[in-house]
């Protein structure tokens, strides 16, 4: 996918989702990027995950444009992981592999996972995780007893669950942020 493709993509996927984002012009937005291409490189990235991203906001204290991953599942290019990578490597010691982790990844696409509070933001433009869950962001005091937090949307509901950060299912990834 070229640059001009993935431009494209994301002025129909902007202008088809205007609820996301209110009062915002794409015209910003392209301007934004064409003065950033090592993030036009990293929501190439998403985009080639299957994270569908999308401006959600802009941050208040900086100004910076908050892409998200708006796929209505957790994207497809990014399940089977661990939380991190002391937890992916208990499990390649026990000889089973997952895809990967999600922290380490997230790295190196150059997007943050997503925290508990912007998960739940999130979940107020739309439903996501209706059949799929996605890692966030673990405060350190729960990642130090072994624990990673993950999200998912059911019964109309956002729920925050737990589990250990060396868990990996099928319909696990996660979800993350770029600012722009």
């Amino acid at each position: 996918m070229t640059a001009v493709e993935l431009m494209d993509i994301l002025q129909q996927r902007f202008d088809t989702n205007m609820g996301r984002h209110k009062g915002m012009k794409w015209e910003i937005v392209k301007d934004r990027l064409e003065k950033n291409p090592q993030k036009v490189k990293s929501l190439k990235q998403m985009e080639e995950s299957g994270s569908e991203p999308d401006v959600i906001g802009v941050d208040p204290e900086s100004g910076e444009l908050i892409f998200c991953d708006c796929s209505k599942e957790t994207p497809a290019g990014r399940k089977n992981t661990c939380y991190d990578s002391s937890g992916e490597q208990m499990r390649i010691k026990k000889k089973i592999y997952p895809a990967g982790n999600a922290i380490d990844m997230a790295s190196i696409m150059g997007i943050e996972l997503l925290d508990e509070e912007g998960y739940r933001k999130l979940q107020e433009i739309g439903e996501f995780d209706t059949r799929t869950s996605s890692w966030i962001k673990t405060p350190s005091a729960i990642r130090e007893k072994g624990g990673a937090i993950f999200g998912d949307y059911r019964y109309g509901q956002t729920f925050i669950y737990h589990n250990s950060a060396q868990s990996f299912y099928s319909s696990r990834g996660f979800r993350g942020i770029l600012r722009v």
